[in-house]
Protein backbone atom coordinates (compact mmCIF):
# COMPACT_ATOMS: atom_id res chain seq x y z
CA UNK A 1 0.00 0.00 0.00
CA UNK A 2 1.11 3.44 -0.66
CA UNK A 3 0.39 6.65 1.85
CA UNK A 4 -0.59 9.53 -0.52
CA UNK A 5 -0.43 11.44 2.54
CA UNK A 6 2.50 11.35 5.09
CA UNK A 7 2.44 14.27 7.09
CA UNK A 8 1.56 13.63 10.40
CA UNK A 9 -0.55 16.79 10.81
CA UNK A 10 -3.15 16.14 9.05
CA UNK A 11 -6.53 15.17 9.74
CA UNK A 12 -6.42 11.58 7.95
CA UNK A 13 -4.08 9.60 6.06
CA UNK A 14 -5.22 8.35 2.64
CA UNK A 15 -4.17 4.36 0.89
CA UNK A 16 -5.08 3.00 -2.23
CA UNK A 17 -4.41 0.04 -3.10
CA UNK A 18 -3.75 -0.36 -6.74
CA UNK A 19 -3.71 -3.82 -7.10
CA UNK A 20 -7.61 -4.25 -5.61
CA UNK A 21 -8.00 -0.87 -6.40
CA UNK A 22 -9.52 0.16 -3.35
CA UNK A 23 -8.67 3.49 -1.42
CA UNK A 24 -8.60 3.96 2.56
CA UNK A 25 -9.17 6.82 4.31
CA UNK A 26 -7.69 6.78 8.19
CA UNK A 27 -9.22 9.29 10.60
CA UNK A 28 -6.79 10.25 13.35
CA UNK A 29 -9.15 12.96 14.53
CA UNK A 30 -10.33 12.77 18.24
CA UNK A 31 -13.45 11.41 19.28
CA UNK A 32 -16.29 13.74 19.95
CA UNK A 33 -16.81 14.57 23.37
CA UNK A 34 -20.23 12.74 24.06
CA UNK A 35 -17.92 9.43 23.42
CA UNK A 36 -16.27 8.74 26.63
CA UNK A 37 -12.70 8.03 26.92
CA UNK A 38 -11.18 5.21 28.25
CA UNK A 39 -7.82 3.67 29.09
CA UNK A 40 -6.11 1.05 26.32
CA UNK A 41 -5.83 -2.51 28.21
CA UNK A 42 -1.92 -1.82 27.85
CA UNK A 43 -0.76 -6.09 27.51
CA UNK A 44 0.84 -7.69 24.61
CA UNK A 45 -0.48 -10.43 23.19
CA UNK A 46 1.24 -12.88 25.25
CA UNK A 47 -0.37 -11.41 28.96
CA UNK A 48 -3.85 -10.96 27.01
CA UNK A 49 -3.68 -15.16 26.15
CA UNK A 50 -2.22 -16.22 29.10
CA UNK A 51 -5.22 -14.14 30.42
CA UNK A 52 -8.07 -14.99 27.96
CA UNK A 53 -10.21 -17.51 29.16
CA UNK A 54 -10.11 -16.20 32.96
CA UNK A 55 -11.32 -12.23 30.84
CA UNK A 56 -13.89 -14.91 29.21
CA UNK A 57 -15.03 -16.03 32.48
CA UNK A 58 -15.14 -12.36 34.14
CA UNK A 59 -16.13 -10.52 31.55
CA UNK A 60 -18.68 -12.87 29.98
CA UNK A 61 -22.00 -10.67 30.51
CA UNK A 62 -20.18 -7.20 28.95
CA UNK A 63 -19.23 -9.17 25.92
CA UNK A 64 -22.57 -10.70 25.63
CA UNK A 65 -23.92 -7.25 25.64
CA UNK A 66 -21.26 -6.02 22.94
CA UNK A 67 -21.62 -8.80 20.76
CA UNK A 68 -25.88 -8.48 20.74
CA UNK A 69 -25.05 -4.52 20.07
CA UNK A 70 -23.01 -5.37 17.35
CA UNK A 71 -25.71 -7.66 15.95
CA UNK A 72 -28.44 -5.68 15.92
CA UNK A 73 -26.80 -2.70 14.94
CA UNK A 74 -26.94 -3.99 11.28
CA UNK A 75 -23.19 -2.57 10.03
CA UNK A 76 -23.19 0.51 11.79
CA UNK A 77 -21.78 -1.54 14.94
CA UNK A 78 -18.36 0.47 15.62
CA UNK A 79 -20.10 3.76 15.96
CA UNK A 80 -23.28 2.45 18.01
CA UNK A 81 -21.45 -0.36 20.36
CA UNK A 82 -18.66 1.57 21.61
CA UNK A 83 -20.55 1.88 25.25
CA UNK A 84 -20.72 -1.65 25.48
CA UNK A 85 -17.11 -1.85 23.94
CA UNK A 86 -15.59 0.52 26.71
CA UNK A 87 -17.02 -1.46 29.38
CA UNK A 88 -15.49 -5.08 27.70
CA UNK A 89 -12.36 -2.98 27.74
CA UNK A 90 -12.61 -2.05 31.24
CA UNK A 91 -13.16 -5.64 32.70
CA UNK A 92 -10.40 -7.00 30.63
CA UNK A 93 -8.04 -4.17 32.00
CA UNK A 94 -10.15 -5.24 35.73
CA UNK A 95 -8.82 -8.99 35.43
CA UNK A 96 -5.37 -8.00 34.06
CA UNK A 97 -5.03 -5.58 37.01
CA UNK A 98 -6.14 -8.38 39.47
CA UNK A 99 -3.86 -10.74 38.16
CA UNK A 100 -0.90 -8.92 38.63
CA UNK A 101 -2.23 -7.85 42.08
CA UNK A 102 -3.20 -11.45 43.43
CA UNK A 103 -1.03 -13.99 41.15
CA UNK A 104 1.71 -11.80 40.05
CA UNK A 105 4.34 -14.39 39.94
CA UNK A 106 2.28 -17.03 38.48
CA UNK A 107 1.01 -14.74 35.77
CA UNK A 108 4.25 -13.65 34.66
CA UNK A 109 5.94 -17.01 34.57
CA UNK A 110 2.89 -18.42 32.11
CA UNK A 111 2.75 -15.17 29.80
CA UNK A 112 6.79 -15.26 29.70
CA UNK A 113 6.55 -19.02 28.46
CA UNK A 114 3.90 -18.54 26.48
CA UNK A 115 5.91 -15.31 24.96
CA UNK A 116 9.27 -17.89 24.95
CA UNK A 117 7.02 -20.86 23.11
CA UNK A 118 5.62 -19.18 20.20
CA UNK A 119 2.12 -18.73 21.99
CA UNK A 120 1.36 -22.40 22.09
CA UNK A 121 -0.65 -23.65 25.12
CA UNK A 122 1.08 -26.74 24.87
CA UNK A 123 4.22 -25.61 25.79
CA UNK A 124 3.09 -23.85 28.77
CA UNK A 125 0.82 -26.52 30.84
CA UNK A 126 2.86 -26.44 33.92
CA UNK A 127 3.06 -23.11 34.31
CA UNK A 128 -0.59 -22.72 33.41
CA UNK A 129 -1.06 -24.87 36.11
CA UNK A 130 0.39 -23.23 38.55
CA UNK A 131 -1.58 -20.23 37.35
CA UNK A 132 -5.01 -21.46 37.84
CA UNK A 133 -4.51 -22.91 40.86
CA UNK A 134 -3.29 -19.11 42.44
CA UNK A 135 -6.28 -17.94 40.09
CA UNK A 136 -9.13 -20.49 41.69
CA UNK A 137 -7.54 -19.44 45.21
CA UNK A 138 -7.18 -15.86 45.51
CA UNK A 139 -9.87 -14.51 42.54
CA UNK A 140 -12.31 -17.39 42.74
CA UNK A 141 -12.47 -18.13 38.79
CA UNK A 142 -11.72 -21.19 37.28
CA UNK A 143 -10.80 -21.66 33.89
CA UNK A 144 -12.95 -23.47 31.21
CA UNK A 145 -12.87 -23.59 27.67
CA UNK A 146 -16.36 -22.69 26.20
CA UNK A 147 -17.84 -25.84 24.90
CA UNK A 148 -15.87 -28.82 25.91
CA UNK A 149 -17.43 -30.93 28.72
CA UNK A 150 -15.79 -30.70 31.84
CA UNK A 151 -13.76 -34.32 31.20
CA UNK A 152 -12.32 -33.06 28.26
CA UNK A 153 -10.13 -29.99 28.99
CA UNK A 154 -6.96 -29.85 27.91
CA UNK A 155 -5.26 -27.78 31.27
CA UNK A 156 -6.40 -30.80 33.39
CA UNK A 157 -5.75 -33.97 31.84
CA UNK A 158 -2.04 -35.58 33.38
CA UNK A 159 -0.95 -36.78 29.78
CA UNK A 160 -1.91 -35.18 26.82
CA UNK A 161 -1.63 -36.07 23.91
CA UNK A 162 -0.12 -32.58 22.46
CA UNK A 163 3.32 -33.16 24.45
CA UNK A 164 5.43 -29.45 24.44
CA UNK A 165 8.09 -29.06 22.14
CA UNK A 166 10.27 -27.10 23.74
CA UNK A 167 10.34 -26.66 27.54
CA UNK A 168 10.36 -23.18 29.16
CA UNK A 169 13.33 -23.90 32.04
CA UNK A 170 11.63 -21.04 34.70
CA UNK A 171 8.73 -23.04 34.11
CA UNK A 172 9.80 -26.06 35.41
CA UNK A 173 11.97 -25.23 37.83
CA UNK A 174 8.60 -23.15 39.39
CA UNK A 175 6.44 -26.25 39.05
CA UNK A 176 9.23 -28.55 40.48
CA UNK A 177 9.16 -26.60 43.50
CA UNK A 178 5.69 -26.55 43.94
CA UNK A 179 5.69 -30.68 43.86
CA UNK A 180 8.18 -30.51 46.18
CA UNK A 181 6.06 -28.39 48.83
CA UNK A 182 2.86 -30.24 47.94
CA UNK A 183 1.08 -27.32 47.04
CA UNK A 184 0.24 -28.89 43.75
Amino acid sequence: MSSTHTNDSLNSSNYVDKLKDTHFVFENDKLPSEIPDVEEVGATTAPLLSAAYFIGAKCQDYNDDFMLCQKEAKGNGPIDCLKEGRRVTRCASGVLKDLNTHCSDEFRLHWQCLSFSNLEYKNCRKAESLLNKCVFEKMNLVKKIPGIPEDRQIHLKQNPVLKPVALHQDSEVAFKKAQNENSI
